[in-house]
């Protein structure tokens, strides 16, 4: 801001009381981290509040690839992943969103192993997505990338619980 602009400013009145309501629209990055969690286990998921954007359809699509059954209605999405097998995502889904990467832990802690085509989608350009990996390195998965691939199979089972380093 140059020195010489005015900030903006708000300015509020009082000795009125304010009244009326306000629809708060779900929040996208929750919405497809959500969306990636509900392939951690075989059932169903439902999700509310759930906002009707480009990003949330491809993650569906997404899902929809992995053979999971995506229902969604008036911001509440169902999503049903018993009959998920695959543990591979698509390239020309993956591509158009970076959100997609976050479905990578999900399988691997499901399948023991991971195959997703390096993400795309983010306007500002190439980002790293070396702390989704690293992550998963530190909780026992070997990395490995492969012709715009990675690829992670879990050397241990997958668990929980607070890390017992850090007691």
């Amino acid at each position: 801001m140059a020195p010489d602009a005015e900030e903006p400013r708000l300015l509020v009145r009082g000795g009125h009381r304010l009244s009326g309501q306000v629809t708060v629209a779900g929040a996208k990055n929750s919405a497809l981290k959500l969306m990636a969690a509900s392939l951690l286990s075989s059932g169903t998921s439902v999700l509310h509040n759930v906002p009707d954007i480009q990003d949330v359809r491809t993650m569906r699509e997404v899902l929809e690839y992995l053979d999971a059954v995506v229902q969604f209605d008036q911001g509440t999405m169902t999503i049903d992943t018993t009959a998920v097998q695959s543990h591979v995502a698509p390239y020309d889904l993956v591509q158009k969103m970076r959100a997609s990467i976050q479905i990578m832990g999900p399988l691997v802690a499901r399948f023991g192993r991971a195959r997703v085509a390096m993400p795309g989608g983010c306007n500002l350009g190439p980002r790293k997505i070396d702390i989704h990996l690293r992550g998963l390195a530190e909780m026992g998965g070997v990395v490995r990338s492969d012709h715009g691939f990675v690829e992670v199979t879990a050397s241990r089972p997958a668990r929980g619980g607070p890390d017992p380093r850090l007691s």
